[in-house]
């Protein structure tokens, strides 16, 4: 791509690195943006800048939070002695818009992949087990995806979790195998939280 200007090429590049963002979706992006007045950039500035300076992980479950302890974790109308086991944020939003779960979360911040150089010491699971020590947890649902290291992971933490004497449970196989969960339809997924099965 020839480009009239550098500062033109290097927003176009900085967009580029974005997932699922290509050169010529990165160059819309940044006409857009020209087109666009100012106090909108002004708007789009400050929030790129709170997202750097001001959000954190919610100290209890991983979750991204204005606060120390996220939302849903300060929610006493909760089942605290619930937790479902998600791989990253967006499980949690892809779970809560199917408004059929009603307990608390604890996020791995990724899943077991030895071909990736991820093993289990690189995810969240003292603070998992330590949670399930302390708020003397009834039930860990696995929501992870139905792919290989999903598969993996869930197996792994089954086998540790189960040593806690905790009851271990899985979304129901109404999410297909292979599938990433934050592409699962909304009722597809409500169900499968309804209607998970043990752990085996």
């Amino acid at each position: 791509m020839n480009f009239s200007s550098k500062i033109i090429e290097q927003a176009v590049n900085e967009f580029a690195r974005f997932p699922g963002i290509g050169k010529k979706t990165a160059m819309r992006l940044v006409f857009h943006l020209i087109k666009r007045p100012a106090n909108e950039l002004e708007g789009l500035e400050e929030s790129i800048q709170r997202i750097r300076e001001e959000l954190v992980f919610c100290s209890t479950c991983g979750n991204v939070s204005d606060s120390e302890t996220c939302a849903i974790c300060a929610d006493r109308s909760r089942n605290h002695k619930l937790i479902c086991v998600v791989e990253d944020m967006r499980d949690v939003m892809a779970i809560e818009n199917t408004s059929q779960y009603r307990g608390v979360y604890h996020i791995l911040g990724g899943l077991i992949s030895p071909i990736d150089g991820v093993g289990p010491e690189d995810l969240n699971i003292d603070k998992l087990e330590q949670r399930i020590k302390d708020q003397e947890v009834d039930e860990v649902i696995m929501a992870l995806s139905a792919t290989m290291e999903g598969d993996t992971t869930g197996f792994y933490l089954s086998r540790r979790l189960k040593a806690l004497g905790t009851k271990v449970s899985t979304l129901s196989r109404g999410i297909s195998i292979g599938g990433e969960l934050e592409y699962a339809d909304e009722i597809t997924l409500g169900r499968s939280i309804a209607a998970r099965v043990p752990f085996d």
